[in-house]
């Protein structure tokens, strides 16, 4: 083992490609060192100092505020300056750091400095998602711990720059992305945590449900794609997607593939499922689907896109039930969200109440013609099923209890078509994070107008319903992939000094 981390002085580079291997370099280097000097201390040798090693960073500084393309929303910064952020796993981010790199020399023509940064890479977060640091040690050597490795430290893991309140100090740069390492290296071990898969499968399209049934329905779906086929038009279908990932990280990859990218992997047996199971139907790019069961709650909403966000996806959707408000609903209809009354009370002290969630024309305009093509119905006659108004988000699953005064006048004022617990969340964090966002929900009760929630109808809703909804949010995903990211990240996302990467 080596008697510390390697030393790396800054290089500037004036394309992406030697840019990003730098980083890697630094990276990789800097995390084999506190991975060597940890396993050698699970072993019984006490190193004599700190051990410690930093992020590598990326710096741009710029005369100008010029862009090539001001139609695209991201890859430049707003003003004259200096802006730096620090990088964590390159193996990741590889095609992400290397377009918002290559749109950086686009736009502005300076070099980009690629160094050593002075913050620390906590020890947990170099062992990656994998691995339970404490699990083998003593209790000698985990009261040692905090004295010889660096630990995580809220204090760098804050959204401030998200939220719009970071204030740059004078002589410090300012940011250039959203999320500095600590804080993604954080999100990508609490996503191992909540869904049971590992960050590197997640896809550029991302579905939220509430419900298993929608969970079931997709798992066969994404079993049948990988199948092996005969049917010379069935197989170009499925030729679409490389590999299906499940909680444990199951991998079952595309028998239909001569070379999918990786293998089956029978993944780790699960005692349990985890809070918020992941599913993933990847393409070799990235830019396949993954659904997760959030469960029910604006909680659970805003936990899991707090986490999934710092993976920048293109978008995500909300596919779940509501309950319908307005008379003229059958259960069964579909609601697109045009608008959100946000009544979550999660979201309040990063994104007040107040700030109006647009919807996305991108969004919109795919979730619709999604709907008229497996349905069969368009134009006028798709108002029989569905509705485009108001969504009411709240954070009481029994709002209906409430004098019937109380709970209607603001459902009314707002010209609210449909409740839930989970859609205005995901949108507001959608728009606080700038991933494009959307919601189409399905009536699966009318609780003003006395249908209610009940066993015998809620089974019988689920086989009649579940399949046409997934199948809409399918299509619309594939739909928006064909847009390209770069008209997905709508300007209207992005605030007066916003961050140069996406």
């Amino acid at each position: 083992m080596s008697k510390g981390p390697r030393s790396f002085k800054p290089r500037k580079f004036n394309d992406a490609q030697s840019a990003f291997a730098a980083i890697c370099e630094i990276y990789d280097a800097n995390v084999t060192w506190l991975r060597e000097s940890f396993f050698a201390f699970a072993d019984g040798h006490m190193p004599k100092h700190r051990i410690s090693a930093c992020y590598p960073y990326i710096r741009v500084t710029t005369e100008t505020a010029t862009r090539a393309d001001t139609r695209l929303s991201y890859g430049f910064v707003p003003r004259p300056g200096h802006y730096s952020t620090t990088i964590t796993r390159p193996d990741i981010f590889d095609h992400y750091l290397m377009e918002q790199l290559r749109l950086l020399f686009l736009n502005h023509h300076e070099p980009i400095e690629i160094g050593v940064s002075d913050t620390p890479i906590p020890i947990h977060f170099a062992l990656g998602e994998d691995f339970h640091l404490e699990r083998d040690l003593s209790a000698e050597q985990i009261n040692a711990m905090s004295n010889l490795f660096d630990q995580p430290n809220l204090d760098l893991m804050d959204d401030e720059v998200a939220n719009g309140t970071h204030e740059t100090k004078p002589g410090h740069d300012a940011p250039l992305s959203l999320f500095n390492a600590p804080r993604i290296d954080l999100s990508i071990m609490r996503l191992r945590h909540y869904t049971g898969t590992n960050a590197r499968h997640f896809q550029n399209y991302v579905i939220y449900t509430n419900y298993q049934f929608y969970i079931d329905q997709f798992v066969r779906i994404c079993r049948d794609i990988m199948a092996p086929t005969d049917n010379p038009e069935l197989r170009a279908e499925r030729l679409e997607y490389s590999s299906f990932v499940e909680p444990g990280n199951r991998i079952t990859t595309n028998k239909n593939m001569a070379d999918p990218g990786e293998s089956d992997d029978p993944g780790l047996p699960l005692t349990r499922m985890p809070q918020m199971p992941a599913y993933h139907l990847k393409r070799k790019d990235g830019s396949g689907i993954t659904m997760i069961n959030i469960g029910v709650g604006p909680s659970n909403a805003k936990t899991i896109t707090d986490h999934v966000a710092v993976l920048r996806p293109h978008a995500w959707l909300m596919l779940g039930h509501c309950a319908g408000l307005r008379n003229s609903q059958s259960l069964g209809d579909y609601v697109l969200a045009h608008g959100y009354l946000r009544e979550d009370n999660v979201l309040y002290r990063d994104l007040h109440p107040s700030i109006p969630i647009p919807a996305l024309s991108e969004i919109q305009i795919s979730l619709e013609r999604a709907v008229e093509h497996v349905t069969g119905l368009q134009g006028y006659d798709l108002k029989k099923i569905m509705r485009t108004g108001t969504v009411a988000t709240v954070d009481d699953r029994n709002w209906e209890l409430r004098p019937t005064l109380r709970q209607n006048l603001r459902l009314s004022q707002s010209r609210a078509i449909a409740l839930d617990m989970e859609s205005g969340t995901i949108a507001a964090n959608g728009f606080r994070f700038r991933v494009p966002y959307g919601t189409l929900l399905c009536v699966s009760d009318r609780p003003l107008h006395g249908q209610l929630k009940l066993p015998g109808m809620a089974d019988k809703f689920y086989r009649d319903r579940v399949d046409q909804h997934l199948q809409i949010g399918l299509l619309a995903m594939a739909m928006l992939r064909e847009y390209g990211p770069e008209r997905l990240h709508s300007r209207k996302l992005r605030s007066f000094n916003e961050v140069a990467f996406q």
